[in-house]
Parts: C-alpha cells; sequence; structure tokens
C-alpha cells in the first residue's frame, strides 16, 4: 500500500531549523540562509532563551523579529524553525512532526541520545526530507528507504575497504 501524504507548505520557505535540549544544548542547526557564524551563534542563543522561558501552555509559535519562530518539544527536545511572517504556522508544525516521524522510523523511538551520538544520520534524514529550506520528500518510506540504502552502500564500503589488497 502507498502512503499518501502530502505537506504543501506553499512557497514557505524555512530559515533554519534548530534543535535544543531543555537545558539549551544545541543538538543540530541547519541553516538555510547564509549569515556569519558570530550572527548565527548570536541568534541561537537569543532563541534558546526566548523558547525555553516560554510557560508550556503558551502557543507553539512567537513573532521574533521579521520572522516567525515556530517549535514544538518531543521529549526532552525542542524542535525549531524560523519561517517568514506571512508564512502558515501549523503547516510549518506538521513539517517539525514529520521529521520526528521520519527519525521516529530510522532510530526507533528516537531521543536526544541518538541524535548525539549519531547526528550524521538526524542531518542525512533532514536533508533528504527538507533542501534548500523547501520541503522535497513528504513520503516516510521513500526517506527511510534512502537512508537504509545509504546506510548499506556505507557498509559495503567499509567491508571493501577492509579486505586485504592482496
Amino acid at each position: 500500500m502507498r502512503e499518501l501524504c502530502f505537506i504543501t507548505v506553499g512557497n514557505a520557505e524555512i530559515h533554519f531549523i534548530l534543535l535544543f535540549s531543555r537545558q539549551g544544548k544545541l543538538r543540530l542547526q541547519k541553516w538555510y540562509t547564509t549569515l556569519p557564524d558570530k550572527e548565527k551563534k548570536k541568534i541561537i542563543r537569543e532563541i534558546v532563551q526566548i523558547i525555553l522561558s516560554r510557560n508550556q501552555k503558551t502557543s507553539s509559535f512567537v513573532d521574533w523579529k521579521d520572522l516567525k519562530l515556530v517549535y514544538k518539544r518531543y521529549a526532552s527536545l525542542y524542535f525549531c524553525c524560523a519561517i517568514e511572517d506571512q508564512d502558515n504556522e501549523l503547516l510549518t508544525l506538521e513539517v517539525v512532526h514529520r521529521y520526528v516521524e521520519l527519525l521516529d522510523r530510522y532510530f526507533g523511538n528516537v531521543c536526544e541520545l541518538d541524535i548525539i551520538f549519531n547526528f550524521e544520520k538526524a542531518y542525512f534524514i533532514l536533508d533528504e526530507f527538507i533542501i534548500g529550506g523547501e520541503v522535497q520528500e513528504t513520503s516516510k518510506k521513500t526517506a527511510v528507504k534512502a537512508i537504509e540504502e545509504s546506510d548499506m552502500l556505507q557498509e559495503t564500503v567499509e567491508e571493501y575497504m577492509n579486505k586485504p589488497a592482496f
């Protein structure tokens, strides 16, 4: 049975995605706009402080500068996206949720330690799903299949490299 799910964010463009813990430790960051590292660090500090200081019962949307922050907490991690002010927040929440579903599907009930110790896989999954700040692959099956194929290729290369050359 083919999975049918379409996430249409329209012309919405994600400026960046941040994953951080309840303690404010950054676990993953993906920037789709070019900024100097110093500016990125300043933005990260400011956003983490804003979101962690908010009451859990408040909205998951924050107007910030000329952008809108959309965030959701899953277990001990906050997933935060910055979008244009006029973009749809609910669709962005759906994008965040889909990314969490992809992580769950790959890791089997993903936790913060999975992100810490397998950050390259978390980035790979994100890159299979979002390219240039726009959703590219809406099918969980297709995205996970691409990741599994990449894992098999990596294992094959490692086996080949470990064989004696004679």
